[in-house]
């Protein structure tokens, strides 16, 4: 048997050679190329070049990309009790291509019914590289259900709704100075108060639905994508509803009584520094915004200024007895009138020359008495400790528009200046300032960050506010916060005290009276017109709350004890009660008010 290789046989006529066949897949291979790299070229031009041609050539196939709106993070109260929430809502949607041919009787109609502006409904309505807009948005369901269907019951094509959730405010006015209002115009978002300043917080992040339409009417089965919207966090404040609602309407009664022009009413828990509640009159209806002036949209309390008056002693005198120079048994041999750099300074009473301690001072509110142990100080270190209680910094709660305040600094003080800086004068503060540091005198000396947020949330600059940053520094020592309690109760005293009326039965009660003058936007100057004020807490020798009340422009001649004195003495008894604060049962102090 052979075992030579055998040799190969030819092809049969007509059959391509092996050369060939691979000659061609490499052709074939060459043409595949070139027509993916026209493809990549033209998905380039389309995508990164001409974004308006693949917009409009998209619309040409039926594609439609919609909006998911994310549901807003609600704004609670310290107990979840909701202030804003978002609640169902419809948005207008329309597609161009069906709606272009009847656009000016269809813009004109849902103009009339939602007060949208007709040429930019207009607009939308005629617009060509589109198959979806947005017509009307946040619009109440029952409305707009209601519009479609008339204008589809018309003939009118091209119009539905979708699901977007809008913005209510369930407690109306309670807190809206501080919650803000959101616009129904989606352009505009959030206008006002936390719904502007922790709006990244609140709304989330949107979602979308890209699928695909024809005869008007999405197809089963075509293509179709979703990114699904990431719903906002809520946004819980120190604030308690009920507490805030009382204290609403007893200010608001407290200011027309008086025929005051507008007014403050802020309630601290003395122990942790979070503001229960935080009034403001004039206020506002947050579902109905438009309906206010515009002043009244934001927070006084930490948006006006003014000179605080006599409360403001409180400070000079805890300072004083922290530093050694005094104790509230001083005694003070009260001129009739002092004088200053040439200006004549008197108290609010007449009187002759008087001997009163220091607690007297306070209790009577002596400015001459105030001025007298004032001159232990030099300038720096008055303006030193009034720093530190606060005066002329931002509390930075998160509020926006808050004012600093104005402390004019020290090298820049004559005798004057320091003489009406000393009872409240000269100086100007905001009223969550005011109550700041009139707590760090309730809180055993020590100034403990005033907080609205609870937690922690960052606002609109990147600021982190809330409960979880609270900061805390002495000011004064727990002996001159002490004794200096006890000098204020004086002034609350149920039988002598310049302000008796505020006393509660049963309760030691801490409080100072203000009464300062206010100086005219026109003139610059001293205009006539008053601001008066009182501050207080209780109980004296073991304080729960600080509450602190503002009225500005009192038409009547009240001052501090008559006119802000009853609207405080209204709010601490209603806190004692509701957080079922029992009394100390301990007596006063018996402290002297002359020698």
């Amino acid at each position: 048997m052979s075992l030579r290789p055998k040799k190969p046989t030819a092809p049969p006529d007509g059959a391509p050679s092996r050369g060939a066949a691979l000659f061609r897949l490499r052709f074939g291979f060459v043409i595949i190329a070139m027509l993916l790299s026209v493809f990549g070229v033209r998905l380039v031009q389309l995508q990164g070049l001409d974004p308006h041609a693949y917009a409009a050539m998209a619309a040409a196939e039926g594609l439609v990309t919609a909006e998911l709106p994310a549901e807003r993070g609600a704004i609670v109260d310290r107990n979840g009790v909701e202030l804003a929430t978002s609640v169902d809502g419809l948005m207008i949607v329309g597609d161009p291509q069906m709606t272009r041919k009847d656009a000016p009787e269809i813009a004109t109609r849902l103009a009339d019914r939602l007060g949208i502006d007709y040429f930019q409904l207009l607009d939308r309505l005629r617009r060509q590289d589109t198959r979806f807009q947005y017509l009307a948005r946040r619009v109440p369901s029952t409305v707009a259900t209601a519009v479609v269907e008339e204008l589809k019951e018309d003939g009118f094509k091209g119009l539905s709704t979708r699901r977007d959730p809008m913005r209510d405010y369930p407690a109306d006015d309670i807190a809206s100075n501080l919650v803000g209002f959101i616009g129904q115009d989606e352009d505009k978002g959030p206008l006002a108060g936390f719904e502007r300043t922790f709006d990244k917080q609140l709304s989330g992040t949107d979602g979308s639905a890209t699928y695909e339409v024809g005869g008007g009417n999405r197809i089963p089965l075509g293509e179709n994508s979703t990114v699904k919207p990431v719903d906002g966090k809520d946004l819980r404040l120190t604030l308690e509803r009920d507490v805030q609602f009382y204290a609403q309407r007893v200010l608001a009664e407290g200011v027309r009584k008086v025929r005051g022009e507008s007014g403050v009413a802020i309630v601290m828990d003395t122990r942790t520094g979070e503001i229960i509640a935080a009034a403001d009159y004039p206020t506002y209806n947050a579902n109905e915004p438009a309906d206010s002036a515009k002043e009244d949209l934001g927070s006084r309390a930490a948006s006006d200024v003014y000179e605080p008056g006599s409360v403001e002693k409180v400070l000079t005198f805890g300072a004083l007895i922290d530093a050694g120079k005094i104790t509230p048994r001083t005694r003070l041999e009260v001129p009739e009138k002092l004088t200053r750099n040439g200006a004549t300074i008197g108290d609010h009473w007449n009187h002759g020359d008087i001997r009163l301690t220091a607690a007297g001072a306070l209790a009577k509110s002596s400015n001459l008495g105030t001025i007298l142990v004032a001159d232990e100080f030099s300038n720096d270190e008055l303006h030193g400790y009034l720093e530190k209680f606060g005066i002329g910094e931002k509390t930075a709660m998160g509020i926006r528009g808050e004012a600093a305040g104005v402390l004019p600094p020290a090298e820049s003080w004559s005798d004057l200046s320091r003489a009406t800086i000393a009872f409240g004068q000269g100086l100007s503060v905001n009223a969550f300032q005011m109550t700041s540091a009139l707590n760090t005198v309730a809180n055993d000396g020590i100034r403990i960050s005033p907080n609205v947020i609870r937690g922690s949330a960052t606002t609109d600059s990147g600021q982190e506010v809330g409960t979880d940053h609270t900061t805390s520094d002495r000011v004064i020592s727990e002996e001159a916060a002490r004794q200096t309690a006890e000098m204020m109760e004086l002034v609350t005293d149920p039988e002598d005290g310049i302000a008796k009326g505020t006393a509660i039965p049963g309760y030691r009660v801490a409080g100072k009276t203000g009464t300062a003058q206010r100086v005219g936007k026109e003139c610059g100057c001293y205009d006539g017109t008053f601001t008066i004020s009182f501050g207080g807490f209780a109980p004296a020798d073991d304080p729960r709350f600080t509450v602190y009340v503002m009225i500005q422009d009192p038409k009547g001649g009240q001052g501090g004890g008559t006119g802000a004195g009853p609207v405080f003495k209204k709010i601490m008894t209603y806190l004692l009660r509701k957080y079922a604060v029992p009394p100390t049962g301990e007596k006063a102090a018996s402290l002297p008010v002359e020698w």
